[in-house]
């Protein structure tokens, strides 16, 4: 079977702030550029600030064969290491349509103990997809990994392909630490932001980055420039599990954050979102650390219920510091500013049911709870 090669369109790509032409290919980015050389270089957030969550192509084909080259890179302890293959999804609609699993290719060699960021270039891959033609046009979103960073080399298929017409689907924006980049679920559409919009039908942009929702100015200004209908915030945990900051700061810097993207959207609705429950930081301080007494991940606190009275922060502090700043914020008139709890979305009492597999992250099974969560509990009060 003779494929035709499709010119991977800009208009096609969803879930990126930029698209940069590479010397290959396209590559997605969920920061500006201008953000993106404010990282300082080989860092954790190097690699997870490319990664692809969120993101994928918006296609509307008849084809019964689609075929992607891709050049991807995921994080890896060292450059021989064994990793699972990435798993890419298509998906018409509320279903999952067809998904390929192909090697991931390149690899950043990264530990927290070696921090390197050393590249080691691997091959490309071929994703290929079979079997889809009903005969009729299709609407399909082709999910990339959201573990990787994805480089798109090219697209063939047994017919012609264009890029997704929009909807006019409100465009949420949504900012969060590991656990809303996805951390320890199945694949992307089993990422809590994903189960969302596609609950909800609404179109997702995930400027969430793992470890590293920490009110980065650059991520503020990048929310800020990012056509939106809606933003959500899911911050805290990221700074308390790394105890980088004392309320002193912690709450400026929160008046800060909002202030920037506010300078953007004036009067786009925001939802301020604290932490889920955690068990190691919800009344003791960070930083969490790997349990030393276990041969598997299981994070502790390394703090105390006694450093709060110092300035240090909890999960329960957070909480209250980020309610009162809404509280405050919209008795002086920004009544497009709402707060909700983490505890809506994963409690204490769904910990007891779904317990988190590394006393830290949620698993599988409470990555879509969450997401179910936040579409029936968040998103149906701006998306009637």
């Amino acid at each position: 079977m003779t494929l035709q090669r499709i010119d991977i369109e800009r208009a096609m790509i969803r879930g990126a702030v930029e698209v940069e032409q590479s010397v290959r290919g396209l590559v997605p980015h969920r920061l500006t550029e201008r953000a993106r050389r404010q990282i300082p270089p080989g860092t954790f957030m190097t690699q997870v600030s490319a990664e692809s969550t969120g993101v994928r192509l918006a296609l509307r084909t008849a084809a019964d064969v689609i075929e992607l080259d891709v050049q991807a890179q995921r994080l890896a302890a060292d450059a021989s290491e064994p990793m699972p293959d990435s798993v890419y999804e298509l998906t018409e609609g509320p279903d999952l349509a067809a998904s390929a699993a192909v090697p991931v290719g390149s690899r950043y060699v990264f530990t927290f103990e070696e921090p390197s960021g050393e590249v080691v270039p691997g091959p490309d891959a071929t994703v290929r997809f079979t079997g889809l033609a009903t005969g009729a046009e299709r609407d399909l979103e082709l999910w990339l990994p959201y573990y990787d960073h994805v480089e798109l080399l090219e697209l063939r298929a047994d017919a012609s392909v264009a890029a997704l017409p929009e909807t006019g689907a409100l465009r949420w924006v949504h900012h969060g630490s590991s656990i809303s980049h996805g951390y320890r679920a199945d694949t992307t559409t089993g990422t809590w932001p994903v189960v969302a919009a596609r609950r909800s039908g609404v179109r997702l942009t995930n400027l969430s980055f793992s470890g590293n929702a920490v009110l980065d100015q650059f991520t503020a200004r990048t929310i800020r420039d990012t056509p939106a209908d809606l933003i959500s915030l899911k911050i805290g945990v990221n700074i308390v599990c790394g105890d980088l900051m004392r309320m002193r700061v912690f709450e400026p810097a929160v008046e800060g954050f909002i202030d920037t993207i506010r300078d953007g959207h004036p009067a786009t609705p925001i939802v301020l979102l604290s932490p889920i429950h955690c068990p190691p930081v919800e009344t003791s301080t960070g930083p969490t650390i790997q349990d030393p007494s276990k041969d598997y991940e299981w994070s502790v606190s390394a703090g105390s219920e006694d450093e709060v009275a110092a300035g240090k922060l909890s999960l329960q502090t957070v909480r209250a510091a980020i309610e009162s700043i809404v509280e405050r914020r919209r008795s002086e008139g920004d009544q497009n500013l709402h707060y909700r709890s983490g505890l809506d979305l994963y409690s204490a009492e769904d910990a007891r049911a779904m317990p988190l597999p590394d006393n830290l992250h949620p698993g599988p099974d409470a990555q879509r709870l969450i997401g179910e969560h936040f579409a029936d509990r968040v998103l149906t009060a701006f998306n009637p």
